[in-house]
């Protein structure tokens, strides 16, 4: 659940939101992830920054792996921030520096709080199925839990939310009165919503949050929107409802939550509020224990990059 770029440049997040429904379609990068695997990047991004506490969101696959090596990162370090693992198809491995080794399967949840600092890595199984497709998610902690122990969850059961052509698994918080057992710290909800062809529904929506739906399979009209694979359409606040039209058999992921007031910093793999903060972590990393050690893996763990020389500064969310 990684941010492998060479050279990260920090993003500046937090702080603003939009107060009424919008409707922006957004469009990833590229990201080569670990060996093997190219990811579509949504968040951050040059249009958004967040969505709630949401922060960073990858979609990758479906990625034929029948004779790759499929997912292999090795382990890298993690702080102030919530890693959710979410998968349509394959298997991945997580390992990390509490000890824990678990195998993630399709909507299962794998939920590794940093708090303070963790470290983890993430691999496909040896003996793996042929496709690959998911999606890796993080939600900032706010300032009263980025410092809280590390700790994983594995959730193999999720509460579902149903009505005529579409069902919904409750990944993260609530949603129309279901709620996730995974542990949340600040007001959000992720849910995967599944559709069958010429399905429509109206999801109720929190006004008081803001919204994003990331199109993982088929086609869906999103509030008269249409949102093809690998696209994410942010929607802002004000809504009570949610329009659905599926084009064809489909799956989204909805991500909420209240908008996220504090600023922080994000650079590689670390949420702080400052730029001491980032390049302490950085040099524990590299020269510390702070982040634990991962065992098991059979590989070296990854280096950080290299930081800038200018500070790195908290702003509120860019746009």
């Amino acid at each position: 659940m990684s941010n492998l770029d060479l050279r990260p440049t920090s993003t500046r997040c937090g702080g603003e939101a939009e107060t009424g429904p919008v409707k922006e379609l957004l469009t990833g990068r590229q990201v080569r992830l670990g060996e093997s695997t190219e990811v579509r990047r949504l968040l951050p991004g040059l249009g958004r920054r967040m969505v709630g506490a949401w922060c960073f969101v990858d979609h990758y696959g479906p990625d034929d792996i029948a004779d790759e090596p499929g997912m292999q990162v090795p382990p890298h370090p993690h702080l102030g921030l919530q890693t959710v693992s979410w998968l349509h198809e394959g298997e991945v491995l997580h390992r990390d520096s509490l000890g824990s080794l678990q195998t993630v399967r399709p909507y299962e949840l794998g939920l590794m709080t940093s708090g303070r600092a963790i470290s983890h890595s993430e691999e496909s199984p040896r003996e793996h199925a042929r496709l690959l497709h998911g999606a890796q998610l993080w939600v900032a902690l706010p300032e009263a839990h980025r410092n809280a122990a590390p700790a994983f969850e594995h959730h193999s059961t999720l509460p579902t939310v149903t009505a005529p052509g579409l069902n919904a698994t409750v990944i993260m918080g609530t949603l129309d009165g279901s709620t996730s057992p995974g542990t949340a710290y600040t007001p959000l909800v992720g849910a995967d919503l599944t559709l069958t062809q010429g399905a429509e529904a109206r999801l109720p929506l929190e006004p008081g949050f803001e919204y994003a739906v990331l199109a993982m399979t088929g086609s869906v009209d999103v509030d008269g929107v249409r949102v093809e694979p690998g696209a994410l359409l942010y929607l802002g606040c004000g809504r009570r409802e949610l329009p659905l039209l599926a084009r064809s058999d489909s799956s989204v992921l909805l991500l909420g939550g209240e908008p996220f007031e504090e600023k922080i910093v994000m650079w590689w793999n670390f949420i702080g509020r400052s730029d001491e903060d980032i390049r302490q972590a950085r040099e524990e990393w590299m020269n510390g224990t702070r982040f634990g050690e991962v065992h098991g893996y059979d590989g070296d763990r990854l280096a950080a990059p290299e930081l800038p020389q200018l500070p790195l500064k908290p702003r509120g969310r860019l746009r």
